[in-house]
This record gives structure tokens, C-alpha cells and sequence, in this order.
């Protein structure tokens, strides 16, 4: 019995041995040198083409992966836009009921309570400036600085006194910025050479 596996053992290898190397088994190629030449170039003018259009295709999906990239970014820094606008006129109004109790609290006002409430507000309006600050959103100061149509509106001009002509004489609202980005103009006056 082992014999016999052996024996086919033997015949088996024997035989995958002749196979190849028996030059009568061998097929004839129908296709010359030129004509194998001729394949190969295409073959490799194929190769650049297809490695060219991976190339660019890479190129592509790192594009589009950068911008969606920075579109996510941009709305994690700019979702709170209108949110910001929202809080810019609640400041304003803060602002001025502060400089109105300021005006009434003066020292010939005896009255204690309106002290308190002016002091409170202009509390609450700091605060509010630092979380302001916190979030990105500044306000503009462009008072001595030059007119900037991307930051500023000019609602007036005013003659220029010890101002040079196109700088920001005053300012009727404040402007303000989140992280660089204009989200309201301020309107401003603009120093003018006087006319005589």
C-alpha cells in the first residue's frame, strides 16, 4: 500500500516536471517583435496616463478635503454671527442708559440709588465686553484712524480741526468685529478740509 502512493506520488511530479520544458508543448507566439514592442509602448503610454489621472484625482480629494476643512472651521468661528449682531444693540443700548445715569449721578445729585444703579450698569457693561472679548467680538475703535469703506459708513463730514483730511473725526455707532470678520460698520464722520 505505501508503494502505491509513492508510485503516484512519482508519476504526479514526473509529470509536472516535463510539461513546460518539452519544446513541443511549447505555444508559438502569433505576434512579432515590432509588433511586441509596439504593446509594451502603449502598454506604458497607458501606465503615465492612468498614474496622471491618479495624480490629479489626489490632487482633487486634498482640495476638497482643505475647503471642506476650512468651511468647518469657518462655521465654528462664525455661527454666532447673527447671534453677535443680536447682542451688538442690546450694548448699545447699555451703553447709553449707562452715560444717561451717568449724567443724572453726578456729584450735586445727593440721590445714593441712581450712584448704584450707574455703577451696576457700567458692571454689566464690562462683562459684557470681556465675554464679548471672550468670543472673538471686538469693537472698533477708528477715531484718529483713515476711512475704511469694509469697516466704517460715513454719515457726516466735519471740518477738519487739528485733523488731517479722509481721517475719522467721530464716530455716531460703534463698529464692531468677530475674529477680524466685519459684522456691523461703524458710522463715522470724516474730517474734511474746511472751504473758504
Amino acid at each position: 500500500s505505501p508503494c502505491v502512493f509513492s508510485t503516484a506520488a512519482q508519476q504526479r511530479s514526473t509529470g509536472d516536471e516535463c510539461g513546460p520544458e518539452d519544446p513541443r508543448d511549447e505555444p508559438k507566439h502569433p505576434l512579432s517583435d515590432c509588433a511586441l514592442e509596439h504593446k509594451a509602448i502603449k502598454l506604458e503610454e497607458q501606465v503615465r496616463d492612468l498614474t496622471e489621472r491618479y495624480r490629479k484625482a489626489l490632487a482633487d480629494s486634498e482640495n476638497v478635503r482643505r475647503r471642506t476643512q476650512k468651511f468647518v472651521e469657518d462655521a465654528k468661528l462664525f455661527g454666532i454671527q447673527s447671534f453677535c449682531r443680536d447682542l451688538v444693540e442690546v450694548a448699545d443700548i447699555l451703553e447709553k442708559t449707562a452715560e444717561s445715569a451717568a449724567e443724572e449721578a453726578e456729584p450735586s445729585n445727593p440721590n445714593p440709588t441712581l450712584k448704584k444703579i450707574y455703577e451696576g450698569l457700567s458692571l454689566i457693561e464690562a462683562k459684557l465686553q470681556s465675554v464679548f472679548a471672550k468670543h472673538g467680538l471686538q469693537k472698533m475703535n477708528p477715531v484718529g484712524g483713515r476711512y475704511d469703506p469694509y469697516d466704517h459708513e460715513i454719515v457726516c463730514h466735519v471740518p477738519a480741526e487739528g485733523m488731517q483730511p479722509g481721517t475719522i473725526a467721530l464716530v455716531t455707532q460703534d463698529g464692531y468685529k468677530l475674529h477680524g470678520r466685519t459684522i456691523r460698520h461703524a458710522l463715522v464722520g470724516v474730517a474734511v478740509e474746511s472751504q473758504e
